[in-house]
């Protein structure tokens, strides 16, 4: 029997959205031509924490001090900077996961992703992983998939909430390419 693949839902966008706090970016990228670093530096100015993950930029230190990406430290793996907050009561822990990898490397990040306590899961633009989603979902995380979370931010999913709730309506456009429309950006 087959599943149903993986639907994003409007309203679980929007709780991912308006609760998250920390972000951990996966697949982040120094590189201001990389879609990775715009997403970055766009999530933390919609006022996100953003951690940077990856392996190779976090060795790439200058000095012998920490690489850093946009002020904040890199770290190898989810799993590091998940330890490193069990030593420094001032991490906050990762709300999010935003996987900007290959999408052959998803289900070992969702997975992590589950083990350091992460409450929801973001598969980027053409990240697909239907087995990931479904173990993350089985995990109790929400997970978007297909779709990135600052295209919707620049669409005004989370603008004018209140109001319109206050007029029984959410207002708000179904978003093509993560809503449950369907379609891609």
């Amino acid at each position: 029997r087959r599943r149903r693949p993986h639907q994003n839902n409007d309203d679980e966008i929007r709780q991912i959205l308006r609760t998250t706090k920390t972000i951990a970016l996966v697949g982040a990228s120094k590189n201001p031509e990389r879609p990775s670093n715009e997403v970055f530096g766009a999530l933390k100015r919609y006022g996100y924490r953003v951690i940077p993950i990856n392996p190779i930029l976090s060795q790439e230190s200058q000095g012998g001090g920490d690489t850093t990406l946009l002020g904040e430290k890199v770290y190898a793996s989810l799993s590091e900077y998940a330890a490193a907050t069990k030593r420094d009561a001032n991490l906050p822990k990762i709300d999010m996961v935003d996987i900007f990898r290959n999408k052959e490397f998803a289900g070992q990040i969702v997975d992590e992703a589950i083990a350091i306590g992460a409450k929801f899961v973001w598969l980027q633009i053409g990240v697909i992983d239907e087995d990931a989603a479904r173990r993350a979902k089985d995990a109790g995380l929400l997970v978007a998939m297909d779709c990135c979370p600052y295209d919707l931010l620049l669409q005004g999913i989370l603008e004018d909430d209140e109001a319109a709730a206050a007029d029984g309506q959410d207002g708000l456009p179904t978003m093509p390419g993560c809503m449950s429309s369907g379609g891609m950006f």
